[in-house]
């Protein structure tokens, strides 16, 4: 069986399916008897969009004494958030008037967002990652997909980027981060922006992927652990929304367009699996509640971030057989996925 990891986009709300992350390796580190192992030991294929993009790429970074060992642990990776959300999601006074709150210009500077990419990943290739991955991306000058996926770019330079080059387009999401420029390692420059605007829920692009690998695996050969991170669970009011004129629904639509993206996919996952009688093989995990939470992508004050915290234990304590029964199906071995 295929083991496949996705993880939703969201903004500061990655702190959600990363502390499942947290949860479900000190489960792993437990039943294995082994406290260094790590989640990208245990999964064949991983898929992230925006900041599950970067929780990806943070998960697959090899070791520095050793490339094929994971160099972070699940709750290192969830540190970029949880340590350093405040300075990603910083607004200066200046540039808060200067943008109209984000209405005439990208909310926040990359440059936080970029220096912190920069210290994770150095100079690190997406080839160089662990794991075959997909994380993906928007070109809008040719108004299509962009996936990066690490298989191919070990096969060509072309396919091959930093993995902070990565990390930036895939979580460029307008209106709060300005549009990336990435220049693949052949030298051609692609501007990109945030995956989330067509695959927000990246776990059928990664069926689609490992189904056409080597074996041609179906439903019945594959287990997804899809994560959300809650972006469905906000509402709005009628009462509110039947006046907005499109200032008004600027940051509504997207949030709406992320959140419904990710639904679709799992109602298609979901009968995917349910029609070869299999839907065992795909768990999707998502917050029942924000409870004290504010779901906002960018909310990143102090309380806010220990209150998604909250949500994330909270999540993985009312999934806990669910996070058994996974542990045991990611110890049991398996041949990895190979790619033509």
């Amino acid at each position: 069986m295929k083991k496949i990891l996705s993880i939703d986009g969201g903004g500061i709300r990655g702190i959600i399916p990363g502390q499942v992350l947290i949860a479900l390796e000190k489960k792993l580190q437990v039943r294995t008897g082994k406290p260094d192992c790590r989640i990208a030991d245990y999964f064949d294929f991983f898929a992230g969009t925006s900041t599950g993009g970067i929780l990806t790429c943070i998960c697959l970074c090899p070791s520095e004494t050793d490339p094929r060992k994971a160099r972070f642990s699940a709750e290192e990776a969830v540190d970029l958030y949880v340590k350093n959300g405040d300075k990603i999601f910083d607004v200066p006074f200046w540039r808060n008037i200067a943008t109209g709150n984000g209405n005439l210009d990208e909310k926040y500077p990359a440059a936080p967002l970029e220096n912190q990419l920069k210290e994770y990943f150095k100079d690190l290739q997406l080839s160089q990652l662990l794991k075959p991955c997909i994380i993906p991306a928007y070109d809008i000058k040719q108004r299509k997909s962009h996936f990066f996926t690490q298989h191919d770019a070990k096969k060509k330079s072309g396919a091959d980027f930093y993995v902070r080059d990565v990390c930036r387009a895939t979580s460029a999401a307008p209106t709060y981060f300005e549009t990336s420029k990435v220049y693949s390692m052949s030298g051609v420059s692609y501007p990109l922006i945030d995956g989330g605007v067509f695959a927000n829920n990246p776990a059928l692009c990664a069926y689609s992927e490992v189904r056409n690998a080597k074996g041609d695996p179906s439903a019945k050969d594959m287990f997804i652990l899809s994560l959300g991170t809650g972006s469905a669970n906000k509402e709005y009011e009628y009462e509110d929304a039947k006046n907005w004129g499109a200032v008004g629904w600027i940051r509504p639509i997207i949030d709406i367009m992320m959140a419904g993206a990710s639904e679709t996919t799992n109602y298609h996952l979901t009968k995917m699996f349910s029609v070869t009688d299999s839907l065992s093989n795909y768990s999707r995990m998502q917050p029942a509640s924000f409870y004290n939470a504010v779901p906002d992508m960018d909310n990143a004050e102090e309380e806010n971030i220990r209150a998604l915290v909250e949500v994330g234990i909270k999540t993985t304590e009312d999934c806990d057989d669910e996070l058994n029964r996974i542990v045991e199906i990611l110890i049991q071995g398996d041949d990895p996925v190979e790619f033509e």
